[in-house]
């Protein structure tokens, strides 16, 4: 990560090693046989990252933070990406769609990675919204002729990116 804050640093590195754990567990819903043994290691490691740097981050919580008077406006950017997921997984069941709540979920995330790295002073996170924008982008034709759960390459594209991000964030906090 690119930011000042340590304690921010700790918790978005923190944040996306648990976030991969979660992708890389959504990705197991209907994955290739020979992709589970990295699908599992990749929520593993996801998941140590969370642990690792979750006690960093609480060890560290006195420390400043880009949110100091910023709260309000973080708490505004969340509940717009859980209504804007939400709403379009809603109208994608209700179009018979839903296998591709995964991949609108994963655009809602990337996308609200540009507003937040404007309130955490943090370009690294814009860099991995960008990144994993293009990728969700770049699977769409393929998902398009494909008749399985998006979840199936949207969670690795997802995992993936969050994982290399949160290994950024540890290599440069050492």
């Amino acid at each position: 990560m690119l930011t000042d804050f340590l304690r921010d640093h700790y918790f978005t590195t923190a944040w996306f090693g648990l976030m991969a754990f979660v992708w890389f567990g959504w990705s197991q819903e209907d994955p290739p046989k020979r992709w589970r043994p990295w699908l599992g290691a990749g929520s593993v490691l996801g998941l140590g990252f969370a642990a690792g740097f979750g006690v960093l981050t609480a060890t560290n919580w006195d420390q400043p933070t880009a949110l100091d008077g910023r709260y309000g406006w973080f708490g505004v950017l969340v509940a717009a990406e859980v209504a804007a997921a939400g709403v379009g997984c809603l109208v994608l069941a209700r179009r018979g769609a839903s296998r591709w709540m995964a991949w609108w979920v994963a655009v809602v995330v990337a996308a609200h990675f540009l507003p937040l790295a404007l309130l955490l002073s943090d370009l690294g996170i814009a860099v991995a919204g960008v990144v994993q924008l293009a990728a969700l982008g770049a699977v769409v034709p393929r998902l398009r002729t494909a008749d399985t759960t998006t979840s199936r390459l949207v969670g690795p594209v997802m995992g993936v990116v969050l994982l290399v991000s949160a290994s950024i964030g540890a290599l440069t906090a050492v």
